[in-house]
């Protein structure tokens, strides 16, 4: 894998973890009513459940690519459409999250915060198959299949964790911060970067 093309999955990932999803708003609704360590808490358990995501894709892309090296490029162009399409669904984002003065806030779970983070995280399908998509485009067919899968987790985990924490942080001290329309706007800008980025990745593998 070439510096390039691992800073550009850098840049994916730091736009789709940026745009407030599920786990983002459990975070941030734990947050709001019981503090920034139970948003951290959360964390822990979404981090948990990214790790066991990606070793299901890299048993399910270990399969696919020793069963039809050809799928593996069509993988590729299907992930750079999933990205555009995801980046007009962003466009289109209203900005609602679980936010300061909205009155919602998520039960306090029997579980425990760390078991809600995981739950919360599995039960997301799209978890799958967003890694299914980015994975392959970004993989050199001839390097170390298994070392790359990894190297994309654990960023894609990292960048998550980074940016997972800030909302905690934020939500449990400065909660105002996120306030509706500030979202829409980074959801909209997010949306125009996964469309540049879907074009491009897929113009690069046409070459």
């Amino acid at each position: 894998m070439s510096l390039e093309l691992y800073l550009a999955y850098l840049a994916t990932c730091i736009v789709i973890v940026i745009v407030p999803g599920p786990t983002v708003t459990l975070i941030v609704a734990n947050g709001l009513k019981y503090g920034t360590r139970a948003g951290m808490l959360n964390i822990a358990g979404t981090q948990l459940g990214l790790a066991v995501c990606i070793l299901i894709v890299l048993a399910g892309l270990a399969s696919l690519v020793a069963a039809a090296g050809w799928l593996f490029d069509i993988l590729r162009l299907l992930g750079a459409a999933y990205l555009i399409w995801l980046g007009w669904k962003l466009l289109r984002s209203s900005g609602d999250i679980a936010a300061p003065g909205s009155g919602q806030s998520a039960p306090k779970p029997r579980g425990g915060f760390f078991l809600q983070g995981f739950l919360v995280l599995m039960s997301n399908p799209k978890i799958l198959v967003l890694f299914g998509a980015l994975f392959p485009q970004f993989m050199d067919p001839n390097g170390g299949f298994v070392e790359q899968v990894l190297l994309l987790g654990v960023t894609a985990m990292a960048v998550a964790f980074v940016f997972d924490s800030g909302y905690a942080v934020l939500a449990g001290r400065a909660g105002a911060v996120l306030t509706r329309q500030r979202v829409k706007l980074v959801s909209q800008a997010s949306g125009l970067c996964l469309i540049g980025g879907g074009i491009w990745l897929a113009l690069q593998r046409s070459r």
